[in-house]
């Protein structure tokens, strides 16, 4: 799985980082989120996927490769 952030789109809520911080953390400069392991382990595909469903922007992007 690959995941991506569009920083565009992203309106800082946060609910990625608490949801997954392992995978995601936010920029202190705007508090627009990015992806910190864009190739997580497969443990960690639950919370990622409950980060894409809970984020208010729908700046996630959650991709396999099959």
């Amino acid at each position: 799985m690959r995941i991506t952030v569009d920083s565009g789109r992203c309106i800082g809520s946060g609910m990625c980082v608490l949801t997954a911080g392992e995978v995601f953390d936010q920029r202190q400069e705007d508090g627009t989120s990015f992806v910190r392991q864009p190739e997580p382990p497969p443990e960690a595909l639950e919370a990622v996927r409950e980060a894409v469903d809970l984020c208010p922007a729908s700046a996630i992007t959650l991709s396999t490769d099959r």
